[in-house]
């Protein structure tokens, strides 16, 4: 969306340096090849995130974590502390790119594995709780501050539609980017629905000025389809939006906006293509610790007797909705 490329100037997201202990794994395991590759990633995404290139440095972070997936030990604590990184890494991604609700979900999940690092070790993890709860305190912030400029703009938007009814053809543009306005920040506090409505009228008003497609026709429908791919349900329609207004941008010859365009195809793509296997991680993650942090210190099982229950969990049915996770 508009400002969630522009305005990132005030943004300043740090990614966090979570210990790691890989010296424990043999050079040849797969298991350390899995970490390192998903470490790896986490570095370019830090490149994009420089860039302020935040759809990059988010498509980096979820390949990262496809890849975890694959590790043979979700109670791990080295997998689990990278795990918290990244997921971390999402959140404040989320937060930049101002979709607040999809960071409270990340950081929900980060929650889970991490108030277990942090029974297992205090002193390692607790500043990661820490830094946690500051990113909570901030997106509750953020989304008071958007609903405060939300009244607002709603209230120029009704004083520009009169002005519009009125013959005054000035405040047409002026209207538009209120509308704009409206859209997002009803996008940034969840309401989805209400902000394709908005930016819809947005687009009609504008097109309806200029007579035909522009440029910021253009970027306004883009920003519909990412407000789109926020809901499960509605990512098959920002496809289609996405596909139908790629032929506008080359026939405008913006580069910017093709690349724009084919990179979100290319996350909702994918998704599609991963759609089955996604939902089982989380959910295997907070069945591993559920069974490993409820014990008391006299109910603690023998090795052998782990290894019997995690061989039991992993068969389990796993359904955990994390495909939000995965844009």
């Amino acid at each position: 969306m508009r400002p969630l490329h522009a305005a990132p100037k005030t943004i300043v997201m740090t990614q966090i340096e979570m210990p790691l202990n890989l010296g424990k794994f043999d050079k040849s395991s797969p298991d350390l090849q899995i970490l390192n590759e998903a470490i790896a990633c986490r570095e370019a995404a830090a490149v994009f995130v420089e860039q302020e290139k935040w759809l990059d440095a988010m498509e980096r972070t979820v390949t990262a974590l496809r890849a975890m997936r694959d590790f043979s030990d979700f109670d791990n604590v080295e997998f689990r502390a990278l795990l918290v990184s990244l997921i971390f890494d999402l959140a404040e991604i989320h937060f930049a790119l101002k979709d607040y609700k999809q960071s409270e979900k990340e950081l929900e999940t980060l929650f889970k594995v991490l108030d277990n690092l942090v029974k297992l070790d205090e002193d390692r993890f607790g500043k990661f709780h820490i830094l946690a709860m500051e990113l909570s305190t901030r997106i509750l912030r953020s989304r008071k501050k958007a609903l405060d400029l939300l009244v607002k703009q709603q209230m120029n938007a009704g004083a520009l539609y009169e002005k519009v009814n009125s013959g005054v053809a000035a405040a047409t543009d002026k209207l538009v980017d209120t509308l704009r306005n409206v859209g997002e920040l009803l996008a940034s506090t969840g309401d989805i629905r209400g902000a394709l409505k908005f930016y819809a009228e947005a687009v009609k008003y504008s097109k309806k000025r200029t007579g035909r497609v522009t440029r910021k026709e253009v970027k306004m429908t883009i920003e519909m389809a990412e407000v789109m791919m926020r809901v499960k349900t509605m990512r098959p329609r920002a496809l289609r939006l996405l596909e139908a207004i790629l032929p506008h941008a080359i026939s405008l010859e913006i580069v910017e906006l093709e690349e724009e365009i084919i990179a979100l195809k290319n996350v909702l793509e994918k998704e599609q293509e991963n759609e089955g296997t996604w939902k089982q991680f989380v959910k295997k993650l907070t069945i591993a610790a559920k069974s490993k942090f409820k014990k008391t210190p006299a109910q603690e099982e023998t090795p052998e007797e782990s290894d019997i229950q995690e061989t039991e969990e992993n068969q389990e049915t796993k359904e955990e909705n994390v495909d939000d996770t995965e844009h």
